[in-house]
């Protein structure tokens, strides 16, 4: 059962490991409101948020045992970032049903392996319509293919034209190799999602496909596939996409979901925390990508979070790392990094919010509306 005092106590350790480490200090303690505040003002219109599909408990990640598995999170982007310790999961621990509760800032409460949309409005839809922008200003980019409707929502006032192109590149991955001999070589780049029953209904949705990929991302697939046979994952492949979105449309919000460390379900620790470590380091070179381009640079707010964690090892209804079926604390207390003009840096936040929150936040941030959503915006970083 979640208990809101160990929630509590898991993010009075992060604290303490945190401050520990790198000094940050407790904000709450020493600044009101308006002081954490950002230099930023109202022009800054880039976000960009990364979640993990999949959590790392503190055990392997900010406890000490676990800090040398995230060298780039503690040492480069958690002193320049406003932290979170406390961000709770109320929802559904399913990755699909997950996101899509982040992604509308609503829990939403549809099966997690049905081919549906979101009920509630997605924040690429709350941001196309009320700032009226473009589709090529907004986009995800997705590992797992149970991804491909998480773009816009059934919502009978938003819904089809208004959400945001999907890009699958394990499907364009796929598509790409019909033709070709040499499939083998990939094969570690297309498994799918490893929560996913053996009968998963295939999802369909706004998604990008293989014949749009040279107009969209200006990107061969001779040239995708010669890349791909380079990679050691399917999130190194998201982010090197997701590169070339910032490069050809500088999409005012990005989104890009990482699911290797959702490898645990194998129930194997060592790929669990290479899962870990690899989505440190592409978090770390997303932001300098992001620090290096002018379109971004000094005006993008990023956003990085798990979508929920995993079992303690003491809990008796769990497998420990492996799953995340208990709904314990360890399983829905997750945390949040926020970089950018809005987040004042090294400063860690002990007060519980939910991940709900994140999109009122946006919202904030980018001038748009969320109407439907439950949660509240952050007030340190808007």
């Amino acid at each position: 059962m979640f208990l809101p005092h160990q929630s509590h106590a898991i993010s009075t350790n992060r604290r303490q490991f945190l401050q520990a480490v790198t000094g940050a200090t407790a904000a709450a303690s020493f600044f009101g409101p308006s002081a954490l505040k950002g230099m930023a003002g109202p022009g800054t219109r880039k976000t960009v948020v990364v979640t993990f599909g999949g959590g790392a408990r503190d055990d392997e990640t900010f406890a000490p045992d676990g800090q040398e598995n995230i060298p780039q999170l503690m040492n480069e982007l958690l002193p320049q970032s406003t932290f979170y310790t406390q961000v709770v999961n109320k929802g559904i621990l399913g990755h699909y049903v997950a996101t899509a509760s982040i992604v509308t800032g609503a829990y939403e409460t549809f099966n997690n392996f049905a081919a549906v949309s979101p009920d509630n409005p997605t924040v690429f839809e709350y941001f196309r319509k009320d700032v009226r922008r473009p589709a090529t200003d907004s986009w995800v980019v997705a590992p797992s293919n149970g991804f491909a409707r998480i773009g816009e929502s059934g919502h009978k006032a938003y819904g089809p034209g208004l959400g945001a192109g999907v890009i699958l590149p394990k499907r364009l991955l796929s598509a790409a190799l019909t033709s070709r001999s040499d499939g083998a070589r990939y094969e570690h780049l297309l498994r799918d999602n490893y929560e996913t029953p053996l009968h998963a209904p295939s999802l369909t949705g706004h998604q990008i496909e293989l014949g749009q990929m040279a107009e969209v991302l200006k990107l061969s697939v001779d040239d995708f596939s010669t890349h791909a046979r380079s990679l050691a994952s399917p999130d190194e492949m998201s982010v090197y996409v997701a590169k070339h979105l910032m490069k050809e449309f500088a999409p005012s919000l990005l989104w890009v979901t990482l699911h290797d460390i959702d490898i645990a379900h194998s129930g194997t620790f060592s790929l669990y925390v290479d899962g870990i470590k690899r989505s440190d380091r592409l978090c770390a070179e997303l932001w300098q990508a992001i620090q290096k381009d002018p379109e971004y640079a000094n005006k993008t707010t990023m956003f990085i979070l798990p979508d929920f964690g995993r079992d303690s090892d003491i809990e008796p209804g769990g497998n420990g790392f492996q799953h995340h079926r208990t709904g314990d604390a360890s399983s829905r207390t997750t945390w949040m990094m926020v970089l950018g003009p809005n987040a004042k840096q090294n400063v860690v936040i002990d007060r519980p919010v939910e991940s709900v929150d994140l999109v009122p936040t946006i919202g904030s941030l980018m001038n748009f509306n969320p109407r439907y959503s439950a949660g509240r915006p952050l007030a340190e970083v808007v």
